[in-house]
């Protein structure tokens, strides 16, 4: 028998028991849609917007680059890449060889490709072959629909209309690589780069990069569910970079390449009155184009293989005896040390000999110059004048002195390839090799050779000082900033001047320069300049031989360098010329100087050589 009592219990605490937990697990669900709906509504309703807008941005347009009369030295141009998102191809090989069948890719575009795609993210697009024809992009976009994950890109490139002239000057931009995108991580930059491949390398482009490079904007777009866009929702345009004129001259800059072509060597122009750079040239140079897009290996090799260092930036990075163009500074602290006065006279037989010591120093004139003073010792550049300064001086107040003009440390331009030279000392010398000074080091030295270094812009730079009897304005390249608003001036920087003891012995040196001048090459000029020669030993000499340049390799041959200015009465501009390997350098500089010098001061009008 059934014991329905027990049953009709046993149903009922089985259906209050259910009917809880039916209670329970509504609770539970209308909790949940209560903690979707109303407490995380925003953060719900911001991730659905996320999946259906879709933020791009908007790459901005760098900033032009001009000379100081207003001619484009960079300009942006517009070009056609073929662009691939790596994760929306399934086969990669394949799909390039189809590629290949419509559009020419190079064996060594591909393998540039192929290297990039191991270190790039595969939700990114990366570009594949750049500066596409009309006629290639006409071909693809008929056979896009084959290719999907693959477009053409429409955008702007560097371009320099002057190429191998100012690329030293200017730089290039390039592709960022991981280096540059860990220094732009670092800086809390990288955000500025979502848009753009490029930036500046070197030169002008890579210092000033924060003016240039301007602001991304953004661009959002609703998209269905397959990532396809249905319509513009907000566009933020982009601020384009600053555009920036240099102080640079064209005209002086395509007559100082012209100069130096076919020769190993530099030009620097300054304008003593705020320390501006007119012209800063290195011979031999290269196309800064060939790096926007990606050099090729073969051509990055030859130029890396050249023996005649195109890449090295002789102006500000080459290192050469300063030679004779010194000995007016050093005459200028024989006179404010009282080692020597206007009107002293040295015997020159040919050599001049430490006392007590039987080694001679021969002067460049084997018989000698006779008597000289500071005049005469500077116009005919009288080694012997000059080991007597020296030896009466020392080594560590010529060092001293000549570093207030900037020898041995960076002027400070505003490009980053630049060395300091080398201004010796008994310290430096004891820390670099660890040996003891010599009075025979200190005779080199006072003739601008020995350990001593310098690069063209120094030499420019200190002369520039001398020409203005001791203000100093650090050498520089931008003039004005342009932005949409306004044109602003670059503030001159002027560095405290070199006081003397003895303030007119800075007009007996230029004195002595402007007869340097007259004497060698200005004799005939309209206008009245000052300058000093220098040839400086490549390899030594041993005693008693005669140096003869036809019997020596052409490496080894003396570099001829000369500095001057005009005019000698209101300098204007200051000039430094080192030309590698040239010989004597009144006979091969000289006449580059005068006509450097000619192009400057009797200019007319004048058309930009493209």
């Amino acid at each position: 028998m059934h014991d329905h009592a027990a049953e009709a219990s046993l149903f009922k605490r089985r259906a209050l028991f259910t009917f809880f937990c039916v209670v329970a697990l509504l609770s539970v669900l209308v909790t949940n849609l209560y903690h979707l709906q109303v407490e995380s509504y925003k953060d719900y309703a911001t991730r659905s917007n996320d999946n259906r807008i879709r933020v791009v941005p908007i790459a901005p347009s760098r900033g032009l680059i001009y000379d100081r009369n207003g001619v484009l030295l960079a300009e942006n141009q517009p070009f056609y890449s073929l662009d691939l998102v790596p994760e929306k191809i399934a086969n990669m090989s394949e799909t390039l060889d189809e590629l290949g069948k419509l559009i020419e890719i190079t064996p060594d575009e591909r393998e540039t490709f192929t290297d990039a795609l191991k270190f790039h993210r595969r939700f990114k697009p990366l570009t594949l072959k750049n500066q596409l024809t009309e006629e290639q992009v006409a071909i693809f976009s008929v056979n896009q629909h084959r290719f999907p994950g693959i477009s053409v890109e429409a955008g702007l490139k560097r371009n320099y209309p002057y190429a191998s002239q100012l690329t030293h000057v200017l730089g290039y931009v390039g592709k960022i690589n991981t280096r540059d995108r860990a220094q732009l991580e670092r800086n809390d930059q990288w955000k500025n780069y979502a848009a753009t491949k490029d930036i500046g390398k070197q030169g002008i482009e890579k210092f000033y990069e924060s003016l240039l490079h301007g602001t991304p904007g953004h661009l959002e777009e609703e998209v269905n569910n397959r990532g396809r866009t249905i319509r513009t929702l907000k566009i933020v345009p982009p601020e384009p970079g600053q555009d920036i004129y240099l102080t640079l001259d064209l005209q002086l800059q395509q007559k100082a390449v012209e100069l130096l072509q076919g020769h190993r060597g530099s030009i620097v122009a300054i304008d003593p009155r705020d320390g501006g750079i007119l012209a800063l040239v290195s011979s031999p140079s290269y196309d800064p184009n060939q790096f926007v897009q990606g050099i090729n290996s073969k051509d990055y090799s030859d130029l890396l293989n050249d023996k005649s260092r195109p890449l090295i930036n002789r102006a500000t990075q080459g290192q050469y005896a300063p030679a004779s163009t010194v000995k007016p500074i050093i005459a200028l602290l024989g006179l404010d040390e009282k080692a020597v006065t206007e009107h002293t006279r040295i015997w020159d037989p040919g050599f001049w000999q430490i006392p007590g010591v039987e080694r001679k120093y021969r002067d460049w004139k084997r018989w000698g110059h006779g008597w000289v003073n500071v005049y005469s010792a500077i116009v005919e550049s009288c080694d012997t004048y000059f080991y007597e300064l020296a030896y009466k001086i020392g080594v560590d107040p010529i060092a001293r002195f000549m570093e207030q003009f900037g020898f041995g440390q960076n002027t400070g331009v505003d490009i980053f390839e630049e060395s300091a030279g080398n201004m010796p000392s008994k310290e430096w010398k004891r820390l670099k090799y660890n040996q003891a000074w010599y009075i025979g080091d200190t005779i080199s030295v006072g003739i601008g050779q020995g350990y001593w270094t310098a690069t063209p812009l120094q030499l420019a730079s200190a002369t520039a000082i001398l020409a203005n009897d001791g203000r100093r304005f650090p050498p520089h390249l931008l003039k004005s900033i342009k932005d949409n608003t306004a044109k602003i001036d670059s503030p001159i920087n002027e560095l405290p001047p070199i006081e003397l003891k003895n303030p007119r012995n800075w007009k007996i040196i230029n004195e002595a320069m402007r007869q340097t001048a007259h004497k060698s090459r200005f004799t005939d000029a309209s206008y009245t300049a000052a300058m000093k020669t220098g040839t400086a030993q490549v390899i030594g000499v041993a005693e008693n031989t005669k140096y003869d340049a036809n019997k020596i390799a052409e490496h080894f041959r003396d570099n001829a360098l000369v500095v001057a200015y005009a005019p000698f009465e209101d300098p204007k501009i200051v000039l430094a010329v080192v030309m590698e390997n040239a010989g004597w350098g009144g006979a091969n500089a000289g006449p580059v100087a005068r006509a450097m010098l000619d192009e400057y001061m009797l200019r007319d009008t004048w058309k930009p050589t493209p």
